[in-house]
């Protein structure tokens, strides 16, 4: 099902919108899309398992198949997201490189060539994922504050765990509140915006 009004011309990118991913497809007319799908073919497995099993073997294999097969009933678009970045390769060159590729077994890996990488590939020549660019940056920002909370809990711990008497005591814990107060704002701009 598309989600704009946009009719895809040969050469554009097609983004799937799956459950918990999205999947690329290069459209070259007539309603068929060249795409990465698994190796071998699933009888009745679902999107899903066909991806695992590309995840799993790190193989995939360049199919050419109708846009409405390959979406089925998730949401489709077009979009050349990288054309103000990237000049696009004339379409017949596109379509000529893509067509070559059907059925061919490609390697296949999540962070590095899957089927963002391919689509980008064929259209602008430069491999490129901005869902595993993303996923790096949280996972990594996550680790990071992680990393920084267990750190400070220790310090925490440390201050309450000698009990220094008077104005020692009141100055940790002043400390440990304004602490914890950045803290709470950075996890909550990091992780809910400004």
């Amino acid at each position: 099902m598309a989600l704009s009004q946009a009719e895809p011309k040969p050469g554009d990118l097609i983004e799937i919108f799956r459950p918990f991913y999205n999947h690329w497809a290069l459209y070259v007319g007539d309603g068929y899309v060249v795409h990465l799908g698994p190796p071998g073919e699933i009888a009745g497995a679902g999107v899903a398992a066909a991806s695992l099993e590309s995840a799993l073997t790190n193989k995939a294999r360049v199919k050419k198949e109708l846009l409405s097969v390959v979406a089925g009933t998730d949401t489709y678009r077009v979009n050349n997201k990288h054309d103000e970045k990237h000049f696009p390769l004339h379409p017949s060159k596109i379509l000529r490189q893509a067509e070559e590729l059907v059925g061919q077994e490609m390697p296949y890996k999540l962070t590095s060539e899957n089927c963002e990488h391919f689509v980008n590939e064929l259209r602008y020549r430069v491999s490129h994922s901005n869902q595993v660019t993303q996923e790096v940056v949280e996972v990594g920002m996550a680790t990071c504050l992680v990393g920084v909370g267990l750190a400070l809990t220790e310090i925490i711990r440390s201050l309450r765990d000698r009990r220094l008497a008077g104005r020692a005591a009141w100055h940790s814990n002043t400390i440990v509140e304004i602490l914890d107060v950045r803290i709470r704002h950075h996890l909550e701009a990091v992780f809910f915006g400004p």
